[in-house]
């Protein structure tokens, strides 16, 4: 990864009226004032990264970015939050900031990464962070996401989930911490992969290999049952586009064509359990699975 970029100048009060910038100055389109006695002397736009890294300076040495702010920049498919989150050791008094989420984390050296020039929580200690706050499809997703992106290793996982014990969310983070898949590729593939896991439907194989007659593999579908053929695809905004449409057509016929019966949805089927589970049971039946008795 290459070297963080240089940082524009910043300024406290008492460095601004050292280099005789007055307030007047300050408030003009060449300043922006990021913290509390914190402004910053803009000569271009500057993106979430790069304000992160100016913040640090107003920061404790102990600091790093957690919770959402640390899933964002790692990978996970969460929105960065508007006030970043920040892990402080515990202290007698929490240093408390307006522009800061702050929240006590006994921290050792594993819990803590550096990526792309800030003190982040790890991929395990994000997740584990996220279990309190998320709901276990969302957990899922954003697992999957960690560990498809390299920040995360089930073994990372299972040193943390092992020394957590009265924590809040630790029986959501272990009951999907289990589940968590790096063949997912995206949000919507994880969240169907979620809703047939919790199902009574057979699991799901992520990324199941299509051969053709000669036994090449010439496709893989999203999730799927290679016992009965059936294939789940989920179909994103970029299907739509021209090149991505035309592979699509091919991949779908050479799926047909050797007799599997592919499922395809959308954004709108997949934030909930009903189509998909209902969907996916029918077409299994029809290709012969029995379900169980109750």
């Amino acid at each position: 990864m290459p070297e963080p970029s240089p940082l524009p100048r910043t300024f406290t009060a008492a460095q601004a009226r050292a280099e005789g910038l007055t307030r007047a100055r300050l408030r003009g389109s060449r300043f922006l004032r990021l913290a509390h006695d914190l402004t910053v002397e803009l000569d271009d736009a500057i993106d979430e990264v790069e304000r992160l890294r100016l913040l640090t300076r107003v920061l404790p040495v102990d600091a790093a970015f957690s919770h959402g702010t640390a899933a964002s920049l790692l990978g996970a498919p969460i929105d960065s939050p508007r006030r970043p989150h920040l892990a402080l050791t515990p202290r007698r008094v929490l240093p408390q900031r307006a522009e800061f989420v702050v929240h006590s984390r006994r921290l050792i050296e594993e819990d803590v990464v550096l990526h792309r020039g800030l003190r982040l929580t790890s991929g395990a200690q994000t997740y584990l962070d996220l279990a309190e706050v998320l709901p276990p499809w969302e957990l899922l997703a954003a697992g999957d996401a960690l560990l498809r992106s390299g920040h995360l290793s089930q073994a990372q996982l299972g040193r943390r989930l092992a020394r957590a014990a009265r924590v809040r969310g630790i029986v959501r983070a272990r009951d999907c911490a289990g589940l968590l898949s790096s063949l997912a590729m995206s949000r919507p593939e994880s969240l169907m992969r979620y809703w047939l896991l919790r199902s009574d439907l057979p699991d799901p194989t992520p990324q199941v290999p299509v051969h053709d007659r000669f036994g090449r593999v010439v496709a893989h579908g999203d999730l799927g049952y290679a016992e009965w053929k059936v294939l789940l695809e989920y179909e994103g905004r970029q299907h739509a586009e021209h090149e991505q449409f035309g592979r699509d057509v091919d991949r779908y016929s050479l799926m047909a064509a050797d007799g599997w019966l592919v499922l395809r949805f959308a954004d709108r089927h997949v934030n909930g359990p009903t189509i998909v589970v209902d969907r996916t049971r029918r077409a299994l039946m029809s290709r012969g699975w029995v379900p169980p008795r109750r």
